[in-house]
């Protein structure tokens, strides 16, 4: 029997393989572009009452309690922590915020007592109370990834919105702000 004899015809698996492959993968990206803002990680936690944050405070300042976070006021709860860069660059914004009278709940993460002094001392303190969450149990608590990230809670406790990453550029004015003007807007009806 010959090799043309052999073959029935057909086109060989392998020669199908490799573009079947192909096609299955350039779908995965087609319908994983569609999923609209990759950076928007989902948080369990939105509509929920906010996690308990630790009540140890970072010395020399107020511990963060949850009757801070249900007190009838916006508030926003920022992870934060001196040896992160994005931190730093977000901070003036968070003064900004504090001098126009906003509630911010500062959870120093995974830091050193001295170098998270250290970092309001310089930059100025824009937090009413600051956390303090060495073991980082209390990001974890809340789903934090890596600092910094922020969540607007409502004034009965509620976690309105979380925003990954510095609270600056057009993430910031595009999703962020319109989000807490929305939760502002909500609390004075």
């Amino acid at each position: 029997m010959s090799e043309q004899e052999g073959k029935k015809g057909g086109v060989p698996l392998l020669m199908i393989l490799p573009p079947l492959v192909f096609m299955g993968f350039a779908a995965l990206v087609y319908f994983g572009m569609q999923r609209g803002n990759t950076r928007e990680l989902p948080s369990a936690f939105i509509n929920q009452p906010a996690p308990a944050v630790t009540e140890v405070a970072l010395d020399g300042y107020d511990p963060v309690t949850k009757e801070m976070l249900s007190s009838g006021e916006v508030t926003l709860v920022n992870f934060w922590a001196s040896w992160c860069p994005p931190c730093r660059v977000e901070h003036p914004n968070l003064m900004k915020m504090q001098a126009d009278g906003l509630r911010i709940a500062g959870v120093n993460f995974k830091d050193k007592t001295a170098q998270a002094q250290r970092f309001l001392g310089e930059g100025g303190n824009p937090f009413m109370a600051v956390a303090f969450d060495p073991p980082g149990r209390t990001a974890i608590d809340w789903g934090v990834t890596a600092p910094p990230e922020t969540f607007i809670v409502d004034g009965q406790g509620k976690v309105l919105f979380r925003f990954t990453g510095p609270l600056v550029g057009s993430d910031y004015e595009q999703r962020f702000l319109p989000a807490l003007e929305k939760a502002l807007a909500s609390q004075s009806k």
